[in-house]
């Protein structure tokens, strides 16, 4: 099986960073991620236009790469998780996760018995297409995959503890614009509200092992989570990069264009 770059790195207590693919999934993206040096890919499927066929193909070129391939889901149904899991994903994440039994049951769906009830389908993807030992694999795929729960709204805030405490949950990850918009403070990220929320959600992981994930959009936001004791980092997602790249690049080659035309 793939080894999981983001559990190496958390067990050594580094800090994993990746980035979120939302728009771009071209075949070059694995190796694309791979030349940046990115830990994990974070694939969209809860805001993009992305199906699970195009999903599945993303997730065979992340396998020819060391990336660890994240799956997003749209909602935490077992049809979502497990079909993901199938196609060769190493974690899932799962959007506003609000309750002990939300996590339970999204824990059921990606992993296999004893620590949940994933259904058996050998053979295929996410086994490279050879039949494994059953018992070995079933043990090693659960130890390997991740769970990612998100947390998006104030009733998910109040029970954090009782989510991190749940096995299987491995990461709680803030989705920081629903956080936000949920608890009326819209886009306020330095808002003493927001930056309390974002303390109670590490607090809650660290309390019960786990790891605390975000998403910052620049390097100030980066070290101020950071700084809060979050422990994994997705840098923005694919269309946030080129379109901020390219827009400095067009800016530069404009006054490179004006300065030529003034000499």
């Amino acid at each position: 099986m793939k080894p999981n770059r983001v559990r190496q790195l958390l067990q050594q207590g580094a800090v994993p960073v990746g980035h979120m693919i939302s728009e771009f999934g071209t075949r070059g993206i694995a190796k694309i991620l791979e030349a940046a040096g990115a830990d994990f890919a974070l694939v969209d499927m809860e805001h993009s236009g992305m199906d699970l066929e195009r999903v599945a193909d993303l997730l065979a070129w992340f396998h020819a790469t060391p990336v660890t391939p994240l799956v997003r889901v749209p909602q935490g149904l077992y049809h979502f998780v497990a079909r993901v899991m199938d196609a060769g994903a190493l974690g899932v994440m799962v959007p506003n996760v609000e309750s002990a039994e939300q996590a339970r049951a999204v824990v059921r769906a990606a992993k296999y018995a004893p620590l949940g009830g994933r259904g058996v389908g050998l053979g295929v993807a996410h086994t490279d297409y050879v039949l494994p030992d059953p018992v070995s694999y079933f043990r090693e795929a659960n130890e390997q995959t991740m769970v990612l729960c998100q947390i998006e709204s104030v009733l998910g805030l109040e029970n954090a503890d009782e989510i991190a405490s749940v096995q299987g949950v491995d990461v709680l990850w803030v989705g920081h614009f629903d956080l936000t918009q949920s608890m009326g403070i819209p886009g306020e990220f330095t808002h003493p509200r927001f930056v309390d929320a974002l303390a109670a959600v590490v607090a809650a992981a660290k309390t019960y092992g786990k790891a605390a994930g975000i998403q910052p959009g620049s390097l100030e936001q980066a070290r101020e989570w950071l700084a809060l004791g979050f422990s994994m980092l997705s840098f923005g997602s694919d269309v946030a990069v080129y379109r901020d790249a390219l827009a400095g690049a067009l800016q530069a080659v404009r006054s490179v264009v004006t300065a030529g035309a003034r000499g």
